[in-house]
């Protein structure tokens, strides 16, 4: 076998998660798609959906790792976002269809005294344009058919938000924005031009971190390629265990390791989770990461395994 075919066997079978910097008109499973060929791997699936104007950070996670998705310990996403005052679109960004436009009268300083009132635990209407299912339906199917439906605001926690960047002349901001899963930013910048009365859009959103990967690990689709085709993109694929870090970790033995991956259940007494509280990560004897588990009536109960 040459030593590129060797490599790229090496590369087949692909586990863990790999940080692709989404390009801007790309969906989040446009990205995904492209990976599963890039690697050669059906099973992807990805942390967090970005729209398709935004750029920034987007963990995939490859074979086995896909386990993980629903189960990221760290939720928390910031975004760097441009806005523009003085006009509102039906998307609540610049590629929506105009719906007014307004004289600004407006300084930075009023901007970051208006920014304080969306700060911590707040409620936030979904827009139309985006993909909360309402009666079984996805908003924005309905919104492309042009029907509008009542909706309930949902509880959002904004951890950061501070203004970077004024352009007053051109009633350009640009905010950083830390907050819980499942924030729009986008309806930030809508709502922040409501309080201002003059209306806004978000213009530009970058997303620097998320569920604790940063933008700057994280490579391009042509960098991806290019790893691939000189059978090194394994050099980039971090290992699953990173995204449950933050959890304590118990080590077992290679009997117990073995019996737990069977599915036999032991004592947490014989498997040293005894007193632990809340989720840990199961690590084997030669330190490597098994799966995430729990204590539960003086036993050790697994929540996800990751190997077989």
């Amino acid at each position: 076998m040459t030593e590129q075919a060797e490599s790229n066997a090496q590369q087949t079978g692909l586990s863990g998660i790999l940080l692709i910097d989404k390009p801007e008109g790309f969906t989040s499973f446009d990205v995904v798609a492209k990976i599963r060929g890039i690697a050669r791997t059906r099973k992807v699936g990805h942390g967090g959906t970005l729209d398709p104007m935004a750029t920034g950070v987007l963990p995939l996670f490859l074979g086995a790792a896909t386990k993980a998705c629903d189960i990221l310990p760290d939720q928390t996403k910031a975004y760097e976002a441009w806005f523009r005052l003085g006009q509102t679109t039906d998307t609540q960004d610049s590629t929506g269809r105009v719906l007014s436009e307004s004289p600004v009268d407006c300084i930075a300083a009023q901007v970051e005294t208006a920014l304080e009132q969306f700060k911590g635990d707040i409620l936030q209407l979904p827009p139309m344009y985006s993909a909360v299912w309402v009666n079984g339906r996805r908003l924005y199917d309905l919104a492309r058919e042009g029907v509008e439906v009542q909706r309930q605001p949902r509880p959002v926690t904004v951890h950061e938000l501070r203004l970077l960047q004024a352009r007053e002349e051109e009633q350009l901001y640009k905010i950083y924005v830390s907050c819980s899963k499942g924030t729009y930013i986008r309806t930030i910048c809508h709502d922040l031009g409501q309080a201002l009365g003059c209306g806004a859009v978000m213009t530009g959103l970058r997303r620097v971190v998320s569920s604790g990967y940063r933008v700057e690990d994280a490579i391009t689709l042509e960098q991806a390629q290019r790893l691939a085709d000189e059978g090194m993109l394994a050099r980039k694929i971090l290992p699953v265990e990173t995204a449950f870090a933050s959890y304590e970790k118990i080590v077992l033995t290679a009997k117990t390791a073995r019996l737990v991956q069977n599915g036999v259940r032991l004592s947490s007494q014989r498997t040293g989770c005894a007193g632990k509280e809340g989720v840990f990560r199961i690590l084997g004897p030669d330190g490597q990461f098994l799966g995430l588990g729990y204590e539960d009536q003086e036993e050790l109960r697994v929540q996800k395994l990751f190997v077989r």
